[in-house]
């Protein structure tokens, strides 16, 4: 039996972006992590927060993040908009988005018993007093650039945080 690979779960902050050389206008994984010979499995965009998994194994890598290993992930999307069951089926089904199609994503409502945990944003979602906005899990497996963002705004929902 070999023992289990090592793996860092990192909470990323807003503003951060998934590599670890420096960039010139946002701070990077390493401004965060001291951990030579790691790598994300997978990324989140720089203006989306929450679970980015590391890794030293390259196999364990692929298998996180590269979509023919069926990995599901999980998003929690605040979107602008009432919810509207025909928008919200759009959702799950395949959707052109210009460069490729996705594959079906399962959705839901999240009740605000669920959402009402997470930590402040930073900076903090805008906020319009006449627009209403709520929470959707979204689990998709390609997880391509800004996937979910572009999913949610196709369907008539624009994202306000991820």
């Amino acid at each position: 039996m070999s023992a289990p690979s090592p793996l860092i779960a990192f909470n990323k902050p807003c503003g951060v972006i998934c590599q670890f050389s420096p960039h010139e206008t946002h701070p990077s994984l390493k401004d965060h992590i001291d951990a030579p010979g790691f790598y994300p499995a997978g990324r989140l965009d720089t203006d989306s927060e929450g679970l980015l998994l590391l890794t030293n194994d390259g196999r364990l890598q692929a298998r996180i993040a590269e979509p023919r290993h069926g990995k599901e992930k999980t998003y929690w999307a605040q979107v602008e908009g009432a919810p509207d069951e025909h928008k919200l089926a759009l959702l799950r089904r395949p959707m052109d988005l210009g460069d490729f199609i996705t594959q079906p994503a399962r959705t839901r409502l999240l009740a605000a018993d669920e959402t009402e945990r997470l930590w402040p944003r930073q900076p903090p979602v805008r906020v319009r007093k006449t627009v209403p906005d709520f929470w959707l899990e979204i689990r998709i497996q390609e997880g391509k650039n800004r996937q979910v963002r572009r999913m949610t705004a196709k369907a008539g929902y624009p994202c306000l945080r991820l």
